[in-house]
């Protein structure tokens, strides 16, 4: 077997030796993130949808496409294309035609083909790479090219990419607010070399301290461009400048151990029918300490009320209500996670955050 094949993304120290790029520097506890330069499907499917309202209705063909698959809700989570047990595992766990959604079933549409948003870039030139840190955690990132040849009107598939990454780093430094649309990881490193037309940049974020891996397509054509995103609303946009990386230096993990950080919450739609949906919602514990309880918070459209909700507590009313653990599920242990569900009557979905006591 090959490389990728045997180890997946997971080797920064046997990369060195074969002379790839790889940053050390302190980095955060918790982890959820996407590449946002050059933008994975998910991001710039949300950049494209996102209205001054705060919801999220794609333009961009492909991003119809695939929100009339896996919902509109997965964009509100756009840097959740994870798999909890991924342990850095490339092919033969992740099947072919699923590359670009991680085998995560909750974004099955954003591996289909189509027109995605379309980043332009310059063969073999140097890039500041963004990484999102939604929530930070040690590890390495892998990335990889599609193969000369690859046919973009089909779904990737792991034959369709380089077998050895053409950039890996590990523990790159941080720039803005953990938790924030803005906030990210950054590093810098060339493009890969002799490439024209159309490819994917595959990427793998393998955790060092957990079995937690994401994965994400980022679409680019190699034709002289500087970073600008075509197939947007609003028509081409331009990357802001990012901060040069530092030189490498010794890491400092600094662990999260209060219980009130770490909060993760997503949801998807069970099933839906006219006028209403059924829903669940996870709540995950990113700390090194056991939770004692949670509350997640539903911020709701106008439209939209929650008329029951099951291994959970709710409270408030109006557009933003509350749902507090029950005796038997508020403690979540490091890395664990509980569900709750909910019916809700009305258009529209809501935003779900949460906090651990």
């Amino acid at each position: 077997m090959n490389l990728r094949r045997r180890v997946g993304a997971y080797l920064a120290a046997s990369m060195l030796a074969v002379g790839l790029a790889v940053v050390i520097n302190p980095s955060g506890a918790e982890a959820h993130g996407a590449m946002m330069t050059p933008g994975a499907r998910t991001y710039l499917c949300w950049q494209d949808g996102l209205d001054s309202t705060g919801q999220i209705i794609p333009q961009n063909s492909a991003c119809k496409a695939a929100t009339n698959i896996s919902g509109t809700n997965v964009l509100y989570n756009w840097f959740s294309v994870l798999r909890s047990d991924g342990a850095g595992r490339m092919e033969g766990f992740i099947p072919d035609g699923q590359l670009c959604s991680g085998g995560n079933t909750n974004f099955t549409g954003f591996n289909v083909a189509g027109d995605w948003p379309l980043t332009h870039l310059t063969s073999g030139a140097p890039w500041n790479w963004k990484y999102s840190n939604w929530a930070a955690h040690p590890g390495t990132f892998s990335l990889y090219i599609t193969n000369d040849g690859w046919n973009p009107n089909v779904p990737l598939t792991w034959g369709a990419l380089a077998d050895t990454p053409f950039l890996q780093v590990t523990n790159p430094p941080q720039n803005g607010a953990v938790g924030t649309n803005d906030g990210h990881y950054y590093w810098s490193g060339n493009l890969p070399s002799g490439k024209s037309g159309r490819h994917i940049i595959y990427s793998v974020w393998a955790r060092s301290d957990s079995q937690e891996t994401f994965y994400g397509c980022s679409d680019v054509t190699f034709d002289g461009g500087n970073g600008e995103v075509t197939g947007m609303k609003g028509g081409t946009t331009t990357p802001s400048p990012t901060p040069t990386t530092p030189g490498p230096t010794t890491p400092t993990p600094t662990a999260t151990t209060h219980p009130g950080g770490g909060c993760m919450a997503t949801y998807s739609v069970v099933s839906a029918w006219n006028g209403g949906m059924q829903g669940q919602v996870e709540i995950m514990n990113h700390n090194t300490a056991t939770s004692g309880g949670w509350t997640a918070t539903l911020t709701l459209p106008s439209t939209y009320t929650i008329s029951s909700v099951w291994n959970g507590t709710l409270s408030g009313s109006g557009t933003s209500v509350q749902v507090k653990n029950v005796n038997w599920n508020g403690a979540i242990a490091p890395e664990g996670s509980t569900t709750f569900g909910f019916i809700a009557n009305g258009t529209g979905l809501p935003q779900v955050s949460c906090t651990l006591s």
